[in-house]
């Protein structure tokens, strides 16, 4: 019997995927429109990239990972058709998802995962419902970020975490149509009884911010960890990213994510003051 490729292991007469390569954007803006979509001010603003700038970001993914650019459920439906699938996910459900994202998503064959807050639908400057609905009607997948985006959700109560899952997933299901099972963790701030909530709330796969390849589970969930693009990474930091072996971004982002996670614990509310002091002023 042949060895499964690279990121795929064997469990009894099945193939099962242990890794995914998932890159981690937000908001596609035109230059001086960092308002234009997603949330507004400085501190949301570095989470953005220029129209252009996410173009040559995909064009360096396509150079290295074209054949492995992939979605969630064809991942978890044909595992061996991929080794090392490259996912790609769009957080908070800015209305550039629908104005530019998606085109250039599908100029290039792609589909990616847009994760929408709840309780901002059919608001300045987020998706409509129309717009969620057409998006899915275009292959895109589309999942929950939350209904309110806490600032801190690993910090909320169960009876909390359960009520941002089920309202922002029921709200979606509703437009769609159809049960909505995927979603996301807002703000970086992820632990495990935020899954095993994500969980009891009827999610079946959780992306977090943790820069890792590895699949893992929590309560039934399937939980994948994404590795983050910001305003000003060059567009060969994708690519790099997307590597399917070892690579110096992905070890960076992680040496960085966990000292950020330690600051966290110990700072509290302190370290979102400070984070968004800092990243008002920083031009990446």
């Amino acid at each position: 019997m042949a060895n499964p490729a690279p990121g795929v292991e064997k469990e009894g007469s099945a193939e099962k995927i242990v890794r995914a390569v998932t890159l981690l954007y937000h908001d596609a803006v035109l230059p001086g429109g960092l308002d234009e979509s997603g949330f507004p001010g400085q501190g949301a603003g570095v989470y953005k990239l220029d129209v252009e700038d996410l173009e040559r970001h995909f064009e360096q993914v396509r150079r290295v990972a074209h054949e492995r650019v992939s979605t969630i459920h064809e991942t978890l439906a044909a595992p061996s058709r991929h080794r090392i699938p490259v996912l790609l996910t769009f957080d908070d459900g800015g209305v550039s998802a629908a104005t530019y994202t998606a085109d250039l998503l599908e100029r290039l064959g792609w589909r990616g995962h847009f994760f929408v807050t709840g309780n901002l639908i059919d608001t300045p400057g987020f998706l409509s419902v129309q717009q969620i609905r057409d998006l899915h009607s275009r292959g895109h997948i589309i999942g929950s970020h939350s209904w309110t985006h806490p600032s801190r959700m690993s910090s909320c109560s169960w009876e909390t975490l359960v009520d941002e899952w089920t309202r922002s997933a029921g709200r979606l299901s509703d437009i769609l149509g159809e049960k909505v099972e995927v979603a996301s963790v807002p703000g970086g701030y992820y632990a495990r009884k935020v899954a095993r909530a994500a969980a009891a709330s009827g999610i079946r796969i959780l992306f977090t911010s943790e820069p890792v390849k590895r699949i893992g589970e929590v309560a039934g969930c399937k939980v994948l960890g994404r590795y983050s693009l910001l305003r000003g990474m060059r567009p060969e930091v994708s690519a790099a990213l997307s590597t399917a072996g070892p690579a110096t971004q992905q070890l960076g982002q992680y040496v960085m994510w966990n000292a950020k996670k330690a600051v966290k614990l110990v700072g509290g509310t302190h370290y979102l003051k400070l984070r968004d002091r800092i990243l008002g002023r920083k031009t990446l």
